[in-house]
């Protein structure tokens, strides 16, 4: 009988340890694959849904000059005589390293409009771009054709218009299409239009004022794509939103961390099961052992016929965990996520490192029984018969 039908038997005759292993392990991997795939289900929602939270980099023109507000209070008047960027020229960026990883580049012209006495900054936007960069957008009526124009909720209450009236602005007649729903941000107190007539009001054609860029995402290099896009615009001043872009980043990465430390607390658990339940079975193979080495067998035989009862019984929970805590995660995303929409993929990656560190726990928990199995000496086995 060679030395692994010896380990296979000895698992089938003493089933009730063997369970007991197997369920410690199989307890510790589901547990920790569960984690695992649950932070990274949730990480690559969220990741989704911050792509499209809105603009993190602005490309502004180049000037001199300082600005003179703080906390929101203006102390100077504002101009809009700077250098324009060239619309053509932020075609550029699609060409930079990181050019995946931008969700959405939307241009902007400003100008100031006078409206029944009453002076109004008005911004020329793609509205397409505008779906990504400002998804908090809720408008009553429809976006704007040519000619059309959306208020915002404060301009349209103190200019005292509403859907399907007509605005003149330097001689261009406009139809109220649509108002914003307050969204509590400066928004509220613009005039919002196509880029076009914007350009074509203000005689800006082809230039914009400046450019909103949404481009975060896994692991996105901002402080990078924001120099790569300095480089491709030299005549335009590049700034992340830093604050908003760490803070996230931040989340993100605090998530991980908890999950990792979690799962290492749980593995040391499960390893010590195992170095228990395998200390009291080489304790109740005392004689098995004994006779073993009477008739022959060598230290390193019976230490192997311990290390592949651990491996095996290490093997099966590797494969029974990592299905648990795929389907514990699928359950705990159905129960506990508001979001229908996160999916949890199947992981070969997952599965091969929860089958590996089964593995690995479980021998590395058999070591000591096994190297104990092995220094049992035969006469003081045998005496005990």
């Amino acid at each position: 009988m060679n030395l692994n039908a010896i380990s296979i038997k000895n698992l089938l005759r003493r089933k009730g340890k063997a369970a007991f292993v197997l369920a410690g392990l199989v307890i510790g991997v589901s547990t920790v694959v569960g984690i695992i795939s649950y932070i990274e289900a949730m990480t690559h929602d969220i990741n989704h849904k911050l792509e499209k939270f809105g603009a993190n980099i602005l490309v502004v023109p180049k000037t001199e000059n300082l600005s003179l507000t703080y906390g929101g209070l203006s102390l100077g008047g504002v101009s809009f005589e700077m250098e324009e960027i060239r619309q053509a020229d932020l075609g550029r960026v699609a060409s930079i390293k990181n050019a995946s990883n931008i969700a959405a580049l939307g241009p902007l012209v400003l100008g100031v409009a006078d409206v029944s006495d009453t002076k109004v900054l008005m911004a020329g936007v793609d509205f397409e771009a505008a779906n990504i960069l400002k998804p908090w957008w809720k408008v009553q009526g429809t976006l704007p054709g040519p000619g059309g124009i959306v208020l915002g909720a404060e301009a349209a209450r103190v200019l005292d218009l509403e859907t399907g009236k007509k605005l003149k602005i330097k001689d261009n007649d406009l139809m109220v299409s649509g108002v914003l729903q307050p969204t509590g941000s400066q928004d509220d107190q613009l005039i919002f239009t196509r880029l076009d007539t914007a350009q074509a009001i203000f005689g800006k054609q082809g230039k914009v004022s400046m450019a909103e860029v949404a481009a975060l995402c896994k692991d996105c290099p901002i402080n990078e794509m924001v120099k790569q896009i300095s480089d491709a615009l030299p005549g335009a001043k590049v700034m992340a939103i830093q604050q908003v872009v760490k803070s996230r980043m931040e989340t993100l990465g605090q998530l991980k961390k908890f999950s990792y430390g979690i799962s290492g607390i749980i593995l040391l658990i499960g390893s010590l099961v195992v170095l228990v339940t395998m200390m009291g079975s080489v304790r109740e193979r005392t004689d098995e052992i004994g006779i073993f080495r009477a008739i022959g067998y060598r230290k390193r035989h019976i230490m192997r016929i311990i290390f592949t009862e651990a491996a095996i019984v290490s093997g099966m929970a590797g494969i029974i965990g990592y299905f648990l805590g795929y389907l514990a995660t699928r359950v705990g995303l159905a129960v506990f996520s508001d979001s229908h929409s996160v999916l949890v993929p199947f992981s070969p990656v997952l599965a091969a490192a929860a089958l590996i560190t089964a593995l690995v726990v479980g021998l590395i928990s058999s070591a000591y029984p096994a190297f104990m199995a092995s220094r049992l000496d035969p006469n003081e086995a045998l005496r005990a018969l």
